[in-house]
């Protein structure tokens, strides 16, 4: 059984509002979490512990997740007892996405949706929480422009992203505030439809 410290992760940069669901959602599909304990400090950045199952899977949670940009900003992800620097074997998951960058894995990938139709009030959030129903999101974001509102959205695999087009295209997309009903197609194809229609 792998020690206490060894699986438990210090997570660091969060916003001050994050929620305990929020943290479950970036970390579960590295491995079983223990324990969740968020830190909400009365000035930013929060922080929290994650407590994983296995020590491996808390490895390859921090090779994972050091460095990924959430909201804004890019998460300091390390084991509790300062094991920063380590090398870690390949984890799962690792050689799909983006690839390697200088933070460590890129949180971007190129399986990415293009979503529109979304109300005014989309948060990424709320983005993140819809999309995820296809599968494993591993970014989300909102853009504003004179168009309304819309939104690009990265899966870690290509069978994710083909499931949320074929499943979450011409969906109702609802928050607490208003709903809509949303249009999802790959961001390469949406490209190429801009570029014949200017």
């Amino acid at each position: 059984m792998s020690s206490r410290l060894s699986r438990t992760l210090y997570v660091g940069n969060l916003p001050i509002d994050i929620r305990e669901s929020e943290v479950e959602d970036l970390f579960r599909k590295y491995g079983h979490i223990v324990e969740i304990q968020l830190k909400n400090p009365p000035r930013p950045p929060g922080y929290c512990f994650v407590e994983f199952e296995s020590s491996r899977d808390a490895e390859d949670a921090v090779r994972g997740r050091d460095g990924y940009e959430f909201d804004g900003q890019r998460l300091r992800v390390e084991v509790a007892h300062g094991g920063r620097g380590q090398s870690f074997p390949v984890g799962r998951g690792s050689r799909r996405g983006g690839g390697e960058n200088k933070f460590g894995a890129s949180h971007r990938s190129e399986y990415r949706v293009i979503v529109r139709g979304l109300p005014s009030s989309a948060s990424w959030q709320d983005l993140k929480d819809h999309m995820r129903k296809a599968g494993d999101v591993c970014f989300a974001q909102i853009y504003r422009d004179g168009d309304g509102v819309m939104g690009l959205v990265d899966y870690t695999n290509s069978e994710d992203m083909k499931y949320a087009i074929r499943k979450l295209d011409d969906t109702e997309f609802k928050n607490p505030f208003s709903r809509s009903y949303i249009r999802v197609c790959s961001f390469k194809m949406a490209d190429v439809n801009y570029r014949m229609k200017s």
